[in-house]
């Protein structure tokens, strides 16, 4: 089996979901930027593009796809039962970590003032934007699944352009976060705390990149395309 370079990062993640731990230990961005291909985010990360390639290839086939996977309002499900009910869960945990660490250690780690700022920035995103997915869009997208029509007063088209643009934000607020930490490395210096906030704070980042890559690259496509096809009916 060969992996075609020109295929983009969301593409392949969806024919293998195994492939976003493969993206992640490169530092492949599938999720806010999964339109870029393989071959120009290998080159534009400075990798070997053979040996990406190589890693993305396993022994034996892809999971299969169930039919609860193929429905929207089950992937839906899935997202606020598994990636936002984490997220609600976390969130307050880490913000009482980032200040304490920040407060303890910031005269001899200057840019915890920055992580804490960040990391606040993040989660007043986050929250709004999980709240709406929670409370209009996916309730919009079961009702369209279950009447076959389409279910909001206008098209899904610019509300989903805005969550992808708010997707883009907060990843790129992570993506600060994983530079003043040096990657989430932990200092010789840390204490408990230190040590915890950095494995949460790269914990939420990994599966931020999951949940969003299972938003941008798959349920919201399909939601477009049923809109088109009922709209069409």
């Amino acid at each position: 089996m060969s992996i075609d370079s020109q295929l983009s990062l969301a593409d392949l993640a969806v024919q293998d979901p195994r492939r976003t731990k493969v993206f992640a230990t490169f530092g492949l961005d599938y999720c806010c930027n999964g339109n870029n291909t393989l071959a120009a985010a290998v080159a534009n990360a400075n990798l070997d593009l053979e040996v990406v390639r190589a890693a993305l290839i396993f022994p034996t086939p892809a999971p299969e796809v169930t039919d609860a996977a193929r429905n929207q309002s089950a992937l839906a499900h899935d997202i606020v039962d598994t990636h936002h009910a984490f997220m609600w869960e976390e969130m307050p945990r880490l913000a009482k970590l980032v200040a304490l660490v920040d407060r303890v250690h910031s005269d001899s780690h200057p840019e915890l003032a920055e992580v804490h700022e960040v990391y606040t920035a993040a989660i007043a995103a986050l929250k709004p934007h999980m709240t709406t997915e929670e409370r209009v869009i996916f309730p919009a997208i079961s009702r369209m699944e279950k009447t076959q029509a389409p279910a909001l007063s206008g098209s899904f088209a610019a509300p989903i352009a805005q969550l992808r643009d708010e997707h883009t934000v907060v990843g790129e607020l992570f993506g600060r976060l994983r530079a003043l930490t040096n990657g989430y490395a932990i200092p010789d210096d840390a204490c408990t705390s230190y040590q915890l906030m950095l494995e949460g704070l790269e914990h939420m980042e990994l599966d931020l990149h999951e949940h969003i890559h299972k938003e941008n690259n798959i349920l919201f496509p399909r939601v477009l395309e049923l809109e088109k096809h009922f709209t069409r009916g």
